[in-house]
């Protein structure tokens, strides 16, 4: 394993103290956790620039990279929901689409070494939408940015599922095949 990959794994050790943080959600504890988020989300970049500059894109740093993105953006979405912060059905939503897309991403024509696909524009547009989102759900923010608050959650919930349509709907026009 190469240092942006390394990277790409660190960020799964932010999870357990995600986890705890919300479980017991005091304003310092939310702050601390969306500093927590904020970090791990930030090696997100750093380790996909260092893997281009350094010359280390690799097919498991493309595999993990998305696969990490997940469960960071997920883990903290499940706190929230157990917090009352946002609807469930609003987050299933997200878990279908990074579901569905994480096993189209996988090129299947290719069956000894699948070809893993990088992500489009809009699937990195949506990641930057709910890092924000979740960010500011964590944070213990006054009962007048609420509003903006749930603007960001639906916001990042349609770009998620713009994003997904994005790589299915190559796949699935008529003009694919000919």
């Amino acid at each position: 394993m190469n240092l942006p990959t390394w990277i790409t794994v660190s960020r799964l050790l932010g999870l357990p103290f995600l986890f705890y943080l919300l479980s017991n959600p005091t304003p310092s504890h939310r702050w601390i956790s969306m500093v927590i988020f904020l970090v791990s989300a930030g090696t997100d970049w750093l380790d996909g620039y260092l893997a281009r500059r350094l010359n280390q894109v690799t097919e498991l740093g493309k595999f993990l990279d998305p696969l990490v993105d997940k469960l960071l953006v997920l883990a903290p979405l499940l706190s929230l929901i157990e917090l009352e912060n946002i609807p469930p059905w609003g987050v299933f939503l997200i878990i279908g689409r990074e579901l569905a897309i994480a096993g189209w991403r996988v090129n299947p024509n290719v069956t000894r070494n699948p070809q893993i696909q990088g992500a489009n524009w809009w699937g990195k547009l949506k990641t930057v939408s709910q890092i924000i989102a979740i960010a500011l759900l964590i944070a213990p923010l006054p009962p007048q940015w609420n509003t903006l608050c749930v603007i960001a959650f639906w916001g990042a919930v349609i770009l998620t599922l713009i994003s997904g349509v994005s790589y299915l709907w190559p796949q699935i026009s008529p003009t694919h095949n000919i």
